[in-house]
C-alpha cells in the first residue's frame, strides 16, 4: 500500500497517542486506581487504535482505486480490502 506523508505522519500520530495512552493505563493499572478511570482510559486506546486502522485502510481503498500497489505490486482486491476492514471491527 503506497502512502503519502501526510497521511503517514496523521497514522505515526494516533499511534504514538495510543502508545502514549496505553502506557498510562498499565500505570494506572500498576497504582491500582478504580475500575472505571481503567477502563475509560483503555476505551481511548481502542479509539485511537481503531482509527489508526481506518485510515490505513482508507489510504488502501485509494490506492486500489486507482490500480496502485506498493513496489509494483498488484493492487488490493475488493474482497482483501473488505477482509481488512472487517479485521478492524
Amino acid at each position: 500500500m503506497k502512502r503519502d506523508d501526510e497521511n503517514l505522519a496523521a497514522v505515526l500520530n494516533r499511534l504514538r497517542r495510543a502508545q502514549g495512552q496505553l502506557a498510562g493505563v498499565i500505570s494506572m493499572i500498576e497504582q491500582g486506581r478504580d475500575c472505571k478511570d481503567v477502563v475509560t482510559q483503555l476505551a481511548a486506546v481502542s479509539k485511537a487504535l481503531d482509527r489508526a486502522g481506518f485510515k490505513i485502510v482508507a489510504s488502501g481503498l485509494r490506492d486500489c482505486i486507482a490500480g496502485q500497489g506498493a513496489d509494483g505490486a498488484d493492487p488490493m482486491t475488493e474482497a482483501e480490502l473488505e477482509k481488512l476492514f472487517l479485521a478492524l471491527a
